[in-house]
């Protein structure tokens, strides 16, 4: 394997389409001149989302993947990544539960076009997460967006509000009714 064969493997293993290149042909250096990104994504909090989200609430995010290079991108494919980040529980989280809307495709996204799209999301469990879209094209380059960080508060599982009339109702119901049946 020649120093340009490790180039690449390195260029490969960086996860991004590049060309390898040597500084001087004798020389030990070796330089990787990396294509720029072809992808852009913009990643933001839909503004009716609630500013202290908890359990069970719905939020929604906002993606706009663009294409900012000069040829088209074929086999786009997008997809949601929420991440646990609270400590020693840090750990990426399966969405089954939490979104419905996972991926999107694109057969091709020509140079200069973009796609909007709307990431439905039911919080489940509370603690301290980071949302980001990845995408890739069939090239397999993967570019991910910028985090978006979210706190969700854990929902009280009894709520007085709820409860106590329940608690005082139904003993009063039932001694009303003993009292009834006792007079008749």
């Amino acid at each position: 394997m020649n120093i340009h064969h490790l180039a690449a493997l390195a260029a490969l293993l960086l996860g991004m389409q590049s060309q390898a290149v040597l500084a001087q042909p004798t020389s030990k250096t070796l330089q990787i001149a990396l294509s720029p990104a072809t992808l852009k994504i913009e990643l933001s909090a839909d503004p009716g989302n609630s500013a202290r989200p908890k359990m069970g609430d719905n939020l929604i995010y906002r993606s706009v993947i663009q294409n900012t290079g000069t040829s088209p991108v074929q086999g786009l494919v997008a997809w949601l990544g929420l991440v646990q980040v609270d400590p020693g529980l840090e750990q990426p989280v399966d969405l089954e539960d939490w979104s419905a809307h996972k991926a999107i495709t694109a057969p091709i996204l020509a140079p200069g076009e973009s796609v909007a799209t709307t990431w439905p999301m039911r919080l489940i469990a509370s603690g301290n997460y980071r949302v980001v879209i990845s995408a890739a094209g069939s090239t397999g380059a993967l570019q991910p967006s910028n985090f978006v960080d979210l706190v969700v508060a854990q929902k009280p599982v009894v709520e007085s509000g709820r409860v106590l009339p329940v608690a005082i109702g139904v003993p009063l119901l039932l001694g009303g009714a003993l009292l009834l049946r006792r007079r008749a």
